[in-house]
């Protein structure tokens, strides 16, 4: 048996699976901000994106594991075939039922056995209804899976670390400098691309564009270095943007100098930050692979395009803090909040969605033949 218990002292008991307790690593085991998940596929693509680092997972959809997870081979790029980075970053994994049998071509291990090797634990067998009502109503919550009925988050190794007052991207970003070249085409632009804890699927959207990526450590000094690139390209990542002062710093330094930028999920958040904007932190964030969202005209008014989207930040840009040349581009149909900004000059935006999915919807590929355009 386990217990997830949250930081108002709820209790929600169930079925351990994944890592075994008697394995913990340190305080951070099984511990972290609780938040859930509304996708109904997807969940190894969604386990190894650096964005949910430092957070105990809740998949909503019921029955979790059944197609198993595919194997950890790397391209001929040198970086996960199949999966969003070569780790799992969350530190727990909540789910209604798990399936202990698997079945689908790609598959090479069950959800139980691959994070059992990446020693990260679950529970099943919870209410997984309740427990999302709980986080909608109060917000995000800190939590602690245990196997000790007894335990209290205090008594069970301390109390838990808020994971956003940590520098998440400093922890998933690359170290150095690596570039990539596309196979069997010519080079079409090279774009320098700044590693917040990008997801590889990013990758695969430039690379197979005929693309040359320079993937960036999140606190590079571009604007210092030789580097010789087209356009700036701010990723995906966790935790609170104004923890990345280095990163903003390199952002209103490309945006001074008219360098095309385009973020994306955190990158939006940050090339905010850069111009003056601000953010702020969202109730319980959108994570899954079916938000809508709206695009806004130049006259702040809707369009006609309604585009469904990928999510996965808990952060999010205040529109009204906005520049003078700046305006929404897209917003969230459900609860109204920023999805989007752009320059009036064309040549800097952002989205605060995915648009290269995995898991979710492709609405939104179509960004990234802008962006090459743009350069073009």
């Amino acid at each position: 048996m386990a217990t997830l218990i949250l930081s108002d002292g709820t209790r929600f008991t169930g079925d351990a699976f994944g890592a075994s307790f008697d394995k913990a690593q340190d305080d951070t085991f099984g511990s972290g901000e609780v938040v859930f998940n509304t996708g109904m596929v997807g969940y190894p693509e969604s386990l190894t994106d650096p964005s949910y680092r430092g957070q105990i997972l809740t998949f909503t959809y019921p029955l979790i594991g059944n197609y198993g997870v595919p194997s950890e081979e790397k391209n001929e790029y040198g970086f996960a075939r199949n999966l969003e980075s070569e780790a799992v970053h969350v530190r727990g994994v909540i789910v209604g039922q798990l399936s202990e049998a698997y079945s689908h071509h790609n598959a090479v291990s069950s959800l139980h056995n691959w994070l059992e090797h990446h020693k990260v634990p679950g529970i099943t067998g919870i209410d997984t209804r309740a427990l999302t009502k709980k986080l909608r109503e109060h917000g995000v919550m800190l939590g602690r899976i245990v196997q000790d009925d007894n335990a209290t988050l205090s008594s069970s190794r301390g109390d838990i670390a808020d994971p956003n007052l940590q520098n998440l991207v400093a922890e998933v970003s690359c170290r150095e400098v690596k570039t990539y070249e596309p196979k069997d085409q010519p080079v079409s632009a090279t774009v320098a691309c700044f590693d917040c804890g990008m997801k590889n699927n990013i990758l695969r959207s430039f690379l197979k564009r005929g693309v040359r990526v320079h993937r960036l450590p999140w606190n590079f000094d571009l604007a210092g270095s030789d580097l010789q690139y087209d356009a700036v390209f701010v990723s995906n990542g966790p935790g609170d943007p104004k923890m990345c002062k280095e990163t903003i710093a390199q952002i209103k330094l490309a945006v001074e100098k008219q360098i095309p930028t385009f973020g994306i999920c955190l990158g939006n958040q940050l090339l905010a930050l850069a111009i003056g904007g601000d953010t702020y932190k969202l109730k319980y964030g959108h994570r899954g692979a079916n938000q809508p969202c709206i695009e806004i005209g130049e006259d702040g008014e809707p369009t006609q395009k309604c585009i469904i989207t990928s999510q996965n930040h808990g952060f999010a840009v205040d529109e009204k803090t906005l520049p003078q040349g700046w305006y929404t581009w897209f917003k969230n149909a459900n609860d109204g909040t920023n999805e989007g900004i752009k320059h009036e000059s064309g040549k800097f935006f952002s989205v605060q969605f995915h648009p290269e999915a995995t898991p979710g919807p492709e609405d939104a590929n179509y960004l990234f033949d802008n962006f090459i355009d743009l350069i073009k």
